[in-house]
């Protein structure tokens, strides 16, 4: 099983963590990566300003793929989103198609619409499997307290996504969660974004939306958050000493990607899923797993 690793901008920035612990994930159960140099910018942050640029930016990257012959396996949400949306679009709109790829004809590409996108989430859900999950963990990860967060992206809009999940009542990151050996927990606005979105415009209402899922999530004792998108960590992780000086709490609640998760349930060294690099100290969680 190959894919296409697209990275986007927000992961070799700033969540080196997330792409480190799924590159040593992948490779334990059977997913080769290859990586495209020539990858940009997916477009997703200039969609709501410049459609027709976000089109032709995502059209690239999906005709470089295509020219390795490799469907796309993405680790942002909205990396995830922009893509598979155009995709859904190019193969379906003929006429849009063709002016795509007089523009891209400049450059000396192509879009064919031979690919697929998937999130590396969704991979593990669906093309390994939860069973094969099961069998693979060598360090359960029982008694430990996961509060799943999906975020907007991951699974909306859910007609470009072909309902893998529901999007207003879904399962399959808690699933994942619950595959390692933890507990998957409930909690008060589940699907509440995470603020990032607004971040740039209205700091005190993004840090507002974060800190009410990090009350809801602490008031269900969990132990940690897990999640799937490098932005949604910067707000959970990155921010959350803002949010406690800002708004005088205190939560001092780890928050890992789920590949950190599975990483450590298939035994790996913390280390080696750059757990050393989140920003609230997992000291204390790792403690606890691996008592």
């Amino acid at each position: 099983m190959k894919y296409a690793l697209f990275l986007g901008c927000t992961v070799p920035a700033r969540a080196r963590n997330y792409e480190l612990s799924t590159r040593r994930v992948a490779q334990a159960v059977g997913i080769e990566f290859a990586d495209i140099m020539d990858f940009s910018c997916c477009g997703f942050p200039v969609k709501s300003v410049d459609v027709e640029s976000t089109t032709l930016l995502a059209a690239r990257n999906l005709s470089l793929a295509e020219e390795k012959n490799l469907n796309i396996c993405t680790i942002c949400s909205a990396c995830t989103s922009i893509l598979t949306e155009v995709n859904k679009e190019l193969k379906e709109n003929v006429e849009l198609r063709e002016k795509v790829n007089e523009k891209l004809a400049k450059i000396n590409r192509e879009y064919r619409g031979s690919v697929e996108v998937k999130h590396f989430a969704r991979i593990l859900y669906e093309d390994i499997g939860i069973e094969r999950i099961k069998s693979s963990v060598k360090k359960s990860l029982k008694g430990i307290k996961f509060a799943p967060h999906y975020g907007c992206h991951y699974l909306k809009p859910s007609g470009i996504y072909g309902n893998f999940d529901d999007p207003e009542n879904p399962t399959s990151l808690d699933e994942l969660t619950k595959a390692t050996g933890a507990e998957a927990i409930d909690y008060e606005d589940k699907k509440l974004c995470c603020g990032g979105a607004i971040l740039g415009v209205d700091e005190d209402i993004s840090l507002t939306m974060a800190k009410k899922k990090l009350d809801h999530v602490s008031a269900r004792g969990a132990d940690a958050i897990g999640l799937i998108c490098p932005f949604c960590s910067i707000m959970y992780d990155d921010n959350q000493r803002k949010i406690e000086s800002q708004f005088g709490v205190s939560y001092n609640l780890p928050v890992l990607y789920y590949p950190q998760v599975l990483g450590l349930a298939l035994g790996f060294d913390p280390n080696e899923l750059g757990l050393q690099m989140n920003r609230v100290r997992t000291t204390k969680l790792l403690d606890k797993i691996l008592s």
